[in-house]
């Protein structure tokens, strides 16, 4: 990944960035910056808007662009953002927009409706562009700018996703000399949201200022990094040595410990993430061809069942997630719980036994079942390195199948890797989950023929590259469903297929495990406001919040809402740095020296 910096004003680094990055910008004179510093261990997979599927990825675009609309951070229901108001035609066909007035990029460029009518019109247009969100734009006939305020999107039947759309807006002005939408942008960004992606550092950093300009009023503070961690266990510490001021997926152990910590508050509230094992059933790619390497005997739909009744969502429950999760059952997560289908996953070795006895495959003498080609059924199982639930769960799936009598092999690697297998087809069984928007349309989209890629697995973002006809015809009248009620049924019955096909078995849904410095900042507005997250949220409300100074509220409680972010202070004067108070601020917050500025 080939990102080019920004030297416009070159920060200082204190502190090696594997550990805590701490940053004092130059000013002409005495000034103090405050950052907030968030733990992160997910690789980016990108910073292009349109490419991006990852939950720091997700983040960033939520935090640099406005979208038309968000979601509120008490309930969820939609509200205006770029879009201030809105009206639609009786017929539910035309939507108009109306555009902020007075909202500017961060270039200095005027934010108008022509910048939405490219955003959606390129998707439309471009496979590539699409990548990421195209599920949104699906049955559009057109979208119009007739003015700068006036935004005009005609759909060829009603969608129930018009206040739904997940898709950031990008500026026109700089993506309209773009000509190859998978190409990663240049630093920094071009935004308009809340934070402005300045810099970034593959495995080590990414930084992004406050936008000064943002039309909801300049955030609280003057920074923002993610902060990069080979594994949670480096996270937790850095946490606890004041290095960062907040993180989340805590395993349960860590989160737990930190209990007795009187400087740090925990937080943890329903997920609204599924996590899953995908079952490659014999993977094609949009042009119907066969993609990837998956062991053709998972065509088999029998083989698939038999694998999902040995998997035992409870015990991953219990023993990975130590009770901070939701047994598995609907794709849909329980967190929301009017989309939710309540199919409990069951878990009967002896059925799964008795099945694959009945459908050609017979076990050898060393227990292992052979194919209906005679070959031994051994599959690889693909995770992702340092994380929690794929190198603790593998263990129990391999044994699970092993009693069975089918073979597998966990091969744990890096996020990107496992990114780039589960898009090109390139595995037998996977890890993998979604974090499901409160409107289901995005995850539904993930299981349709139209989510498969491309021959070298681009221009589109599959799950488990399930091509089903029954699924996509009730995909279809779901989203042309305006009527709450009737779509809800539909989107039941779509989380029944999915559990028939047995692309995917449903492992569990976690709750996020957060915990931040509240010796130093003030109370985070969490999503849902009951029982909510403050990372990885529907919109940016968490950072957003972000207020220095010690919270009001107690710390080593589990409620939503508080938090803290240290205070990182950079002096010149005369534009010379002063290198004993910075020394200083150094010995007070005992951050570790280096001589290597990463930039």
């Amino acid at each position: 990944m080939l990102v080019r910096g920004w030297r416009a004003a070159v920060p200082v680094l204190v502190g090696a960035l594997v550990a805590a990055p701490v940053m004092t910008p130059l000013t002409a004179g005495a000034q103090e910056s405050k950052t907030l510093r968030a733990g992160v261990t997910q690789d980016l997979d990108a910073l292009n808007p349109f490419i991006t599927i990852t939950r720091i990825g997700t983040d960033l675009t939520r935090l640099n662009y406005e979208y038309l609309t968000t979601y509120d951070p008490a309930d969820y229901h939609p509200v205006p953002a770029l879009a201030e108001k809105w009206e639609t035609s009786p017929d539910k066909l035309t939507w108009t927009f109306t555009i902020r007035q007075g909202v500017k990029w961060s270039d200095g460029q005027p934010v108008t409706a022509k910048d939405p009518a490219f955003t959606f019109t390129k998707m439309m247009t471009d496979k590539n562009a699409a990548t990421a969100n195209g599920n949104f734009v699906q049955g559009w006939e057109s979208v119009t700018a007739p003015d700068d305020r006036t935004l005009v999107i005609k759909t060829k039947e009603p969608r129930s996703t018009m206040l739904a759309l997940d898709a950031p807006i990008v500026p026109e002005h700089i993506w309209s000399k773009v000509t190859d939408f998978k190409a990663e942008p240049p630093l920094p960004l071009v935004g308009n949201g809340p934070f402005i992606v300045q810099d970034y550092k593959a495995g080590q950093f990414i930084k992004l200022k406050a936008n000064k300009d943002y039309w909801r009023g300049a955030p609280k503070i003057d920074e923002l990094d993610f902060v990069y961690y080979k594994n949670v266990d480096a996270e937790v510490q850095a946490l606890k040595k004041g290095e960062i001021d907040l993180m989340s997926r805590l395993v349960p152990a860590q989160y737990d410990a930190l209990k007795g910590d009187p400087n740090i508050k925990l937080n943890t509230g329903a997920g609204r993430r599924f996590n899953e094992l995908l079952i490659n059933p014999g993977a094609t790619a949009a042009d119907n061809q066969p993609i990837g390497d998956g062991n053709p005997a998972l065509k088999d739909v029998k083989l698939r069942q038999a694998i999902a009744l040995a998997v035992d969502s409870k015990t991953l429950v219990d023993k990975v997630w130590g009770g901070y999760a939701v047994e598995g059952s609907g794709y849909i997560p329980p967190g929301f719980a009017e989309f939710h289908a309540d199919i409990k996953q069951k878990f009967d070795p002896a059925a799964a036994n008795k099945m694959l006895d009945e459908n050609g495959y017979p076990k050898g003498p060393d227990g292992i079942r052979t194919d209906k080609q005679g070959k031994p059924l051994k599959l690889r199982l693909l995770g992702h390195a340092e994380t929690n639930l794929d190198e603790q769960g593998s263990k129990y799936i391999t044994g699970w199948l092993k009693d069975i009598g089918i073979s597998v092999e966990p091969q744990l690697v890096s996020d990107q890797k496992v990114n780039d297998a589960t898009t090109a087809a390139t595995f037998d069984l996977a890890f993998s989950g979604w974090s499901a928007n409160p409107d289901p349309d995005y995850v539904l989209s993930l299981q349709t023929c139209a989510a498969r890629p491309n021959a070298d697995g681009k221009g589109a973002t599959p799950d488990s590259f399930l091509c089903d006809p029954e699924y996509d015809a009730l995909y279809a009248q779901q989203l042309a469903e305006t009527d709450r009620a009737k779509r809800i049924e539909i989107v039941k019955k779509m989380q029944q297929v999915l559990a028939d096909r047995a692309s995917l078995v449903i492992l569990g849904y976690d709750n996020p495990l957060e915990a931040y410095r509240a010796d130093k900042w003030g109370p985070f507005t969490t999503q849902p406001s009951s029982g909510g997250v403050i990372m990885n949220q529907q919109g940016y409300w968490g950072y957003y919040s972000a207020t220095p100074g010690k919270s009001t509220e107690a710390a080593n409680t589990t409620e939503a809402g508080g938090g803290n972010t240290g205070l990182i202070v950079g002096l010149t004067i005369g534009g010379v740095v002063v290198i004993a108070a910075a020394v200083l601020i150094v010995a007070r917050l005992r951050r570790r020296g280096t001589a290597d500025e990463r930039e």
